[in-house]
C-alpha cells in the first residue's frame, strides 16, 4: 500500500475504501474491522485510516457492538437523486477544505473541451479569485486550467490551445506554446500545478488532479500574493484530503 507522510495516498484510498464499502455492503448486518481487514487483506493499521474517513464523510457508521453498517451518504449516491448527493457532498468536502487551508478552495473539470469550475467554497476571510478573464479562455495561465491541461494525451492539449490561444494575462504568464506544452508535458503527477501570478497579479493557485474513469478534474485553491509561503503547505492538505472527492465520483 502507498503510504504519503504515514497516510494512505489519496488514489490508493478510494480504491481500498470502495472494497471496504462493498464488503460491508455484503453484511446485512454489519462487520466488525477485524472481519474487514481478513476479507479484503488490508493490515488493520491501515484500515483504521480508512474507516474513520468513511466515517468521517458518513459512508459508514458504527454499530452499538463495535461494527460497521453502510451510512446514509453512500445510500444518498447509490439513489436516483445522485446528482444532487453529489453535489452536496463536494460543497461539504470545500467549506471543510476552506476552514482547515484558510484559502478558497475550488473543484473543477475539464468537460466536453472547457475548463468548468464545478463549484467553490470562499468567505470574507478567505476570497475567491477575481474572475477578470473566463476560466475558459485561460487554462494556460491558472493552476485549475494547467492542471486539468497536463491530464490530457498531447492531442487533447494541442486541440484545447488551438481553440484558446495563448495569450499574456501578466508579466508572469507563459505566451509560447511550446514553452507551455514542454512544461505541462513535465509535469510531476506528485506534485501541485501552481500559478503563482500568472492569471491574476496579487493571487497565486495550486491544483492538484482528481480522475476517476473518464472524469478529468482537480482541486485548487487560491491565497493572496502575500501569503504565498502558505501555498505549499495547503496544497499537500488539499491533496492528503482529496479522497472523500475521489469517492464521492467513483460510487
Amino acid at each position: 500500500m502507498a503510504l504519503e507522510h504515514g497516510q494512505i495516498a489519496p488514489v490508493y484510498a478510494v480504491q481500498y475504501a470502495l472494497r471496504v464499502l462493498e464488503a460491508v455492503d455484503s453484511h446485512r448486518h454489519g462487520v466488525t474491522a477485524q472481519q474487514l481487514a481478513r476479507e479484503i487483506g488490508v493490515p488493520i493499521e491501515y484500515l483504521t485510516q480508512l474507516l474513520t474517513m468513511l466515517k468521517r464523510e458518513r459512508y459508514l457508521h458504527s454499530l452499538p457492538g463495535g461494527g460497521y453498517a453502510v451510512g446514509e451518504s453512500l445510500v444518498l449516491l447509490g439513489s436516483a437523486s445522485r446528482d444532487k448527493a453529489l453535489g452536496d457532498k463536494i460543497k461539504s468536502v470545500l467549506m471543510a477544505l476552506r476552514d482547515e487551508v484558510g484559502a478558497a478552495v475550488y473543484f473543477s473539470r475539464y468537460d466536453e473541451g472547457e475548463v468548468k469550475i464545478v463549484d467553490f467554497a470562499d468567505s470574507p476571510n478567505a476570497p475567491k479569485v477575481n474572475e477578470w478573464v473566463d476560466f475558459r479562455s485561460a487554462a494556460h495561465a491558472s493552476a485549475v486550467g494547467k492542471c486539468l491541461l497536463t491530464q490530457l494525451d498531447h492531442d487533447g492539449r494541442r486541440d484545447h490551445l488551438s481553440r484558446h490561444k495563448v495569450v499574456r494575462l501578466t508579466s508572469r504568464t507563459t505566451i509560447s506554446e511550446k514553452v507551455l506544452l514542454t512544461k505541462l508535458e513535465s509535469q510531476p503527477a506528485s506534485s501541485p500545478t501552481l500559478d503563482l501570478q500568472e492569471y491574476a497579479v496579487g493571487t497565486v493557485c495550486a491544483a492538484i488532479p482528481i480522475t476517476v474513469g473518464k472524469t478529468v478534474g482537480c482541486l485548487a485553491l487560491s491565497l493572496p500574493v502575500t501569503e504565498a509561503h502558505r501555498l505549499r503547505p495547503a496544497a499537500d492538505t488539499l491533496n492528503e484530503r482529496a479522497a472523500p472527492v475521489l469517492l464521492s465520483l467513483a460510487i
